[in-house]
């Protein structure tokens, strides 16, 4: 190739199309949480933390023998 420039990808070349007006969404502002559940909220997570994930019985059938 005698070409000195790198080849350039077109899909780079041209900026990308505005946002779609439906992607946006117009609601109504979020309340902030009140103190308590917010510490309701910390209660639950410090319980979920805490506590070991409960294992899901595993199958003892293969995946041919189940369909």
């Amino acid at each position: 190739m005698s070409s000195t420039q790198p080849d350039v990808d077109r899909t780079l070349a041209y900026p990308e199309p505005p946002a779609s007006p439906l992607w946006h969404r117009h609601s109504p502002p979020v309340r902030p949480l009140t103190p308590e559940q917010q510490r309701r909220n910390r209660e639950l997570l410090d319980i979920a933390q805490r506590s070991p994930r409960p294992r899901s019985p595993r199958s003892t059938k293969t995946l041919a023998e189940a369909s």
